[in-house]
Formats: structure tokens, sequence, C-alpha cells
């Protein structure tokens, strides 16, 4: 503990016991007698604490009612572990999407810095320790993201226009933001679309333009939100569900048992050591890309519509590399 530590410290102790003997100091801060008299020298000196040594009970307080300069400790006072824990934080949300908190807390960042300085002399930057890899994460343009998140705090519609891989157009959309959600390296608005009159999920990066509308959101409630998006297995969404049964090698299974596919999912090992994973699915698109990953090591058991898609594609890919160049 270094020094600015132990003056926030006895700070916080004395605040909060009241009253505390030499003994009880030196062991809490783990300082000598010499160190702690100038600690509480310091202390009453240059920041004008009121501490005084109460002769009748035998231990240190705080003079009240304080007479004379106003006390307080100067600043955002953090130890070491707290600066470096907010740092990381920084750091993965600057990651996920770089310039949203950096405008807004760069003060913070200097004094965090300027506290690891002093207490590792060899403090080397986060990102220099702690690295993201941003595989699979798709382009977009900041200021329509920086948008999409102002008008979601601020309870505002937002008029978009959205790409549409899988159409292939572009489409108009009046919507409501909810939640923003950051899936699989990408970002997702949750949003209430006034067209469909219905809940969507809309790719961030796949927005073309975004403008701040005037009208106040349409508020959907969180378990509204959850009740809606629960039986879709990753972005896709749909209206009925169904439950896929799938059978992974021994080899696969030592990976796929600790992994979390679904919220609802259920998983066990049978007698000949394969693992039963069954997960809940509304719409298959994703689920097919998962399924297909671990190539022979997963055999769909059920239901009969989803083996026979994951049929049609290995067929497909069976025709594509067997046809002559």
């Amino acid at each position: 503990m270094n020094r600015t530590e132990r003056f926030y410290r006895i700070d916080q102790l004395l605040t909060a016991r009241k009253l505390l003997t030499r003994q009880t100091l030196q062991e809490e801060l783990g300082v000598s007698w010499a160190t702690l008299k100038r600690d509480l020298a310091y202390l009453k000196e240059r920041f004008n604490a009121p501490i005084i040594f109460d002769y009748q009970v035998g231990g240190y307080r705080f003079n009240t009612p304080n007479v004379g300069p106003a006390y307080e400790l100067p600043g955002l006072w953090f130890n070491a572990d707290e600066a470096y824990a907010l740092l990381t934080l920084y750091g993965l949300l600057s990651h996920l999407e770089p310039g949203l908190l950096a405008p807004h807390v760069e003060p913070l960042l200097s004094r965090l810095n300027s506290i690891l300085k002093q207490n590792s002399p060899g403090h080397f930057p986060i990102s220099d320790r702690i690295q993201l890899a941003g595989i699979g994460k798709r382009r977009k343009n900041p200021a329509h993201f920086s948008r999409v998140a102002r008008a979601t705090l601020a309870r505002q519609q937002i008029k978009v226009s959205h790409y549409s891989r899988e159409k292939d157009q572009l489409m108009e959309r009046t919507l409501s933001p909810q939640r923003l959600m950051f899936y699989r390296n990408n970002w997702y608005l949750e949003a209430w679309c006034h067209a469909q009159q219905a809940l969507r999920r809309f790719s961030v990066d796949a927005l073309t333009s975004v403008e701040l509308q005037s009208e106040p959101a349409r508020e959907i409630t969180a378990a509204e939100l959850d009740a809606a998006f629960a039986d879709s297995f990753g972005v896709y969404g749909g209206t009925q569900t169904f439950t896929a049964r799938l059978r992974f090698s021994p080899a696969a299974a030592r990976w796929v048992a600790d992994e979390n596919w679904h919220p609802r999912q259920a998983g066990h090992y049978d007698a000949a050591g394969y693992f039963i994973l069954e997960v809940p699915y509304a719409e298959p698109t994703e689920l097919l890309m998962d399924i297909l990953r671990h190539g022979l090591h997963v055999e769909v058991l059920a239901p009969a519509e989803l083996r026979q898609s994951v049929c049609e594609v290995i067929q497909g890919m069976t025709a594509l590399y067997r046809a002559e160049k």
C-alpha cells in the first residue's frame, strides 16, 4: 500500500469506526509508528484533516465539529488494483466499440495511469498485456452506431435504411430502439419495427443511414423482449419453436459439453461416451452453420427436417468438390 492509498484508508477507517487506537491503525495499514505519525501529520497539515488523539478514550478520531478550514481529500482516489480493473474494463469496451467512451473518460484515464505509474514504475498500457481478436467483426459506420446508441438510451425513435443481405435489398424502417446486443463480435439492435408492428433484430453494420426522430420510442418491457427472443437461436428469430437433438463424438464432446449454445439447452452423455445436446430454435440458419463446423463429429438425430437440411448442404458441397474444373 503506497502513501496515497494509506491516506484514503485512514479516512475510511476513521469515518467508519469513529475511534481507532494507534495499534489498530498500524495493523490496518501495515506500517511502523514513525510512518503512521508522518501520515497523520501530513493529513492534518496539508489537507486540514481534523484528526485528534482523544486522551480520555485512548484513540484517534475526527474532531466534530471541525473548527478550521474545510477538510476534503482531493480528486478521485483509487488503489492500484482498482485502477487496473477500471483500465481493463475500459480497454475491453473500447475494443468492442472504439470511440464510444474515449471523449467522456479521458481525464479519468489520465488519473488512473498516473496512479499506476506511481505504484509500478514498469507499468505498461493495458493494450500491451490484454488483447481481443476481432475475428468475424464486420465493418460499420461509427456515426451510425453512435446515433443508435444515443436513441436507445434517450428513448427516441429512429428512421433507418437497412440493407438485407439475405434479400439483397435496401429497406426503409422507423424503429423504436429497445436494447443493443453484442453477439459474436458484432452489434445488433433489438427494436420495435413500426412497419411490421413487431419486435425485430437489426444488424447495426447493415444500417446505411440513421436519423434521430423527435417522437419518443415505444416502450417494451425487458420481460417482453426476453419472451420475444427466448426461442431464437443466435440472432435469427421466428414464431414456431423446434428442438434440435444433436449427437457429438467423444472427441468433440470434450469442447461442446462446456459450451453454451442456448440459455435453455440440455445435454448429457450416453453410454457410449457421445454427448447429446438439445437446443431450441425457431429458424435454422445459424444452427446449421454451427452444426456444419463440427463436420463428421456431429449427427443430427432430430427433427427430420433439420437432418434433411444438413444432408442437402452436404450433398451440395460434395457435388461442388467433385465437379471437374
